[in-house]
């Protein structure tokens, strides 16, 4: 599990606790040899908060300018994209998606985090765009936080 999927799993949890809000975010275990379908389950009788995130990180301080669905996403031994394996979770599952995106800026400096939904993600991918660009994640709602806490705001989970 990263340090993102991590702080985001915590928020979640403190935020349904500090709310009253019926809930719990976790990442299931990855086994070597099954395949994930999305880092972070949020599962809650609120419909705003019945979710499922992939989150990715990329460091704009190393040149990244871009997140391609080639590079930072899998493909399987049968030959289905990651971005093909989500999208059908979330259809049979009736949760929402999100692609959480993490922007590394280099050490001493702010991280940000971008939510992306993934009807976006699909269409990008379906219509055989090679990914997002970095102004293009930055367009999306911003996941704010306080210190090392992920402030959750149903807006930005919509």
């Amino acid at each position: 599990m990263t340090e993102f999927e991590r702080q985001l799993v915590h928020s979640f949890n403190v935020f349904f606790k500090e709310n009253g809000t019926k809930g719990i975010a976790f990442r299931l275990k990855q086994h070597r040899f099954t395949h994930q379908y999305l880092d972070v389950i949020v599962d809650s009788l609120h419909p705003d908060y019945y979710l499922g995130i992939e989150c990715k990180s990329i460091s704009t301080h190393k040149g990244a300018r871009s997140l391609y669905f080639k590079q930072h996403f899998t493909v399987d031994k049968h030959g289905s994209h990651q971005v093909e394996r989500m999208s059908e979770y979330l259809r049979l599952s009736g949760r929402k998606g999100f692609l959480a995106v993490e922007l590394r800026s280099g050490t001493g400096k702010e991280r940000t985090a971008y939510a992306i939904p993934m009807k976006y993600v699909t269409e990008k991918f379906e219509a055989g765009e090679s990914g997002f660009k970095v102004k293009e994640i930055m367009d999306f709602p911003r996941i704010e936080r306080t210190g090392a806490i992920y402030i959750i705001d149903a807006k930005k989970w919509v």
